[in-house]
C-alpha cells in the first residue's frame, strides 16, 4: 500500500494543529495524560551525568543469578519473538534472514525476508506474531527506498518452520543510514503498533505528513482503525526521535523506550494522540504542549532499545550502557518516578532486545556484532525471575 493510502493529509494537518496547540496532550477517551516533572532525581540544567538508580521495590520482578548462554553465532540480531510452540524467532539485521532457536537452544535458519537493503543501521529489524494468526509473522524492513512492514507466511511447526509469501502492510516510512525505528508489537487490542525514527530529519516527527518519528497503529490487514485519534491517519503519538521499545502494563497502559540526542534518553508512558516534543525537547522540558518521559538517562547509560514487561516491572535493554534496566511502574502516580535499578553493566556488552522467557525466567539478546564482538557473540542469555 502506497504512502498516500495511509495518510489523509489534510485532515490529519487540521488535527495535529489542534493537538500541538491544547494545554495539555490527550489520552484515550479524551483524559489527560499525567504529566512527571522529575525523573531518577533530574539533575540541574545543563547537567549530563545521571544520578544512581534506585533499587526496585521489594515485590517487583528482578533478574537473579547468572544468566545462562542459550545460543550463540548470530549476526547482528535485532528482535526476539517467542511462539506459541517454545521456538523463538530472531531477526538479523545485515543478513536479512529470521532464525529458529529451538527450546534445546538450537540454532536454524528459516529463510530471508525479500527485499532488504540493509546499510548503516537499517535492514531487518522488529519482528511480531498475530495473537489471533500464529501464521502471520510481520517484519520491519529496510529496502533502498524505505522502511516497511511485511506480513509473511509462517510455515510449518516447531524445528521446521518456514517463510512463505509476503505481502506489505505499510510502505513510505522514511529510511536513512540511522533513526529509522523498527519495533513491532500487537498490544491489548489486537492491533499493530509501529514505532518510526526521523531518519535523520528532525522535521519529520512534527510533519503531519510524514511517517517518520512517529508510533503508528494498524490493524492486522494494515488498514487505518476508525479508532485511531487523527482520523484516516496510521499516526498514533508523534514528536519521537528513534524509539525502540513499546510494552504494555498489567492494566493495558503503553510505554514506549527513546533513543534520545546527545542530553537525555527517555522511558515515557503513552497515550493516544499525545505529542512527545521531538526536535524541539529532548527529556523533561516543562512545555505543557508536549508529554514529558517519567524516566530519563544518560545516553551513556542507556541508549534503549528492546522493552518488555513481566510481573509489575518494565525490563529494557540498553546497548551504549551495556545493561539491563528495570522499572517499577507499580502503583502508577502522576506525582512519582519510577523507581529503576540496574543489571550486568559491562557484563555482557550491548543489550539490543529484551522478552520474556519460558517459566520465570528473561531472554536477553546481545548486539555485540559489527562494533566489538565477545567470544561466542552475538548470543542469547536466559536469566531466572525473582
Amino acid at each position: 500500500m502506497s504512502p498516500s493510502s495511509r495518510l489523509a493529509s489534510a485532515s490529519l494537518g487540521v488535527s495535529l494543529v489542534a493537538a500541538l496547540v491544547g494545554c495539555s496532550a490527550a489520552g484515550p477517551g479524551g483524559s489527560e495524560t499525567p504529566s512527571r516533572t522529575t525523573a531518577t532525581s533530574a539533575p540541574p540544567a545543563g547537567a549530563t551525568s545521571t544520578p544512581s538508580p534506585t533499587p526496585t521495590d521489594d515485590g517487583a520482578a528482578a533478574p537473579t543469578g547468572t544468566p545462562r548462554v542459550i545460543a550463540t553465532g548470530l549476526d547482528l540480531p535485532w528482535s526476539l519473538v517467542r511462539l506459541e510452540s517454545g521456538a523463538t524467532l530472531v531477526s538479523e539485521r545485515d543478513t536479512a534472514l529470521v532464525k529458529e532457536i529451538s527450546t534445546a537452544g538450537d540454532v536454524r535458519t528459516v529463510g530471508e525476508v525479500p527485499g532488504v537493503a540493509p546499510g548503516g543501521e537499517g535492514g531487518l529489524l522488529g519482528l511480531a506474531v498475530s495473537p489471533d494468526d500464529p501464521t502471520s509473522l510481520y517484519a520491519y524492513t529496510s529496502t533502498s527506498s524505505d522502511n516497511r512492514v511485511l506480513r509473511i507466511d509462517l510455515t510449518g511447526d516447531a524445528g521446521g518452520y518456514g517463510l512463505g509469501d509476503a505481502e506489505t502492510v505499510i510502505d513510505g516510512i522514511p529510511r536513512a543510514g540511522n533513526h529509522n525505528g523498527g519495533r513491532l508489537a500487537f498490544g491489548p487490542d489486537n492491533m499493530l503498533y509501529v514505532t518510526t525514527g526521523d531518519a535523520g530529519n528532525t522535521a519529520n516527527s512534527q510533519n503531519p505528513d510524514s511517517l517518520g518519528g512517529k508510533i503508528l497503529r494498524l490493524d492486522p490487514s494494515g488498514a487505518i482503525p476508525a479508532d485511531n485519534p487523527f482520523p484516516g491517519s496510521p499516526v498514533f503519538t508523534l514528536g519521537h526521535r528513534n524509539p525502540q521499545g513499546i510494552a504494555w502494563d498489567a492494566a493495558g497502559n503503553m510505554f514506549a523506550s527513546e533513543f534520545g540526542q546527545n542530553t537525555w534518553d527517555e522511558f515515557n508512558q503513552i497515550t493516544a494522540g499525545s505529542n512527545y516534543g521531538w526536535p524541539t525537547a529532548e527529556g523533561i522540558a516543562g512545555n505543557p504542549d508536549f508529554v514529558d518521559p517519567l524516566v530519563q538517562w544518560s545516553p551513556r547509560d542507556a541508549s534503549p532499545s528492546g522493552l518488555s514487561y513481566a510481573d509489575g516491572t518494565f525490563f529494557l535493554a540498553a546497548l551504549r550502557g551495556e545493561r539491563l534496566w528495570t522499572l517499577d511502574t507499580t502503583p502508577l502516580d502522576p506525582s512519582a518516578v519510577p523507581p529503576t535499578a540496574s543489571f550486568f553493566e559491562g557484563d555482557y556488552g550491548r543489550l539490543r532486545d529484551v522478552v520474556r522467557g519460558p517459566g520465570d525466567t528473561l531472554w536477553l539478546l546481545t548486539n555485540n556484532t559489527g562494533r566489538s564482538p565477545r567470544p561466542g557473540d552475538d548470543q542469547i542469555l536466559e536469566v531466572d525471575l525473582g
